[in-house]
């Protein structure tokens, strides 16, 4: 029996982590080009998901939840809407689970958004 992942093939799930979180990281060492709307994103993802589906929101989750246990920070502060070029709530909300202090939303996204692209910058690997 083949597993399922928010309704999706595991191994779909997977290439779709992967491909997002590879997509993420080469836009941290661009300069200047390092915000993706979710529009964007799922455009390059192997899934058939909008921008809109809550399931987005998981595989973000996941992803941002691993790297910040390896200490890479929350790789997903990079995927903002189009309008306000912002994370949604849920940003914050995964942030917080992971035992993050978020009091002030715009101080902590600008925190996490450095942290990242520092990170990716100088880190080639």
């Amino acid at each position: 029996m083949i597993g399922h992942t928010h309704g999706f093939a595991d191994s779909d799930w997977a290439q779709a982590k992967t491909a997002a979180r590879n997509l993420l990281v080469r836009r941290a060492r661009l300069k200047n080009r390092e915000l993706v709307t979710y529009g964007e994103l799922v455009a390059q993802l192997p899934l058939a998901i909008s921008h809109d589906d809550h399931r987005l929101s998981y595989l973000l989750d996941e992803i941002s939840t691993e790297e910040y246990t390896e200490g890479r920070g929350f790789l997903t502060a990079l995927v903002v809407h189009q309008d306000n070029r912002r994370p949604g709530a849920g940003f914050f909300t995964m942030a917080r689970r992971c035992g993050a202090e978020v009091h002030n939303e715009d101080a902590f996204y600008m925190g996490a958004f450095n942290q990242v692209v520092e990170y990716w910058r100088s880190h080639l690997d």
